[in-house]
């Protein structure tokens, strides 16, 4: 039987996550990268890469959990301040139903305002990052 690389790799992660269910010291990872035949100067240039990538996630979480909780802070306002004018329409002039104008527009802009929150796969969200990213 063969394995292909990527084989290969799935399996010994799942032995090596068998074998140690916890964490393994730099040592061990440049003891098991030798054994492998990975040189130290691809190991090393594969951990930076890993970290700034395990950076880059982390930030991405912050950033989507700040705009998230912009986003229910919008909501929250929308739904109190429309409730306020719909009883207050239905108090002054219950004949005519003047409360879903403002419920509409800014219900249009909420709804804008959801979907740039939760569409992650554009290129508004990438500028949006980089921005937030460069103001922290």
């Amino acid at each position: 039987m063969t394995y292909d690389s990527e084989d290969v790799q799935k399996i010994l992660e799942i032995a090596l996550t068998r074998k140690q269910e916890g964490e393994f010291s730099r040592e061990q990872l440049i003891e098991m990268a030798s054994e492998l035949g990975i040189s130290s100067d691809i190991l090393e240039k594969t951990e930076r890469k890993w970290l700034v990538q395990q950076e880059e996630e982390r930030s991405r979480r912050t950033f989507n959990t700040f705009r998230r909780r912009a986003f229910w802070g919008h909501f929250v306002s929308f739904l109190a301040v429309n409730l306020f004018l719909i009883l207050l329409n239905l108090i002054t002039s219950p004949g005519y139903f003047w409360a879903i104008f403002p419920a509409l527009g800014w219900g249009l802009g909420l709804f804008f305002h959801w979907w740039g929150v939760y569409q992650s796969k554009s290129e508004d969200y990438e500028i949006a990052f980089q921005k937030w990213r460069s103001q922290i």
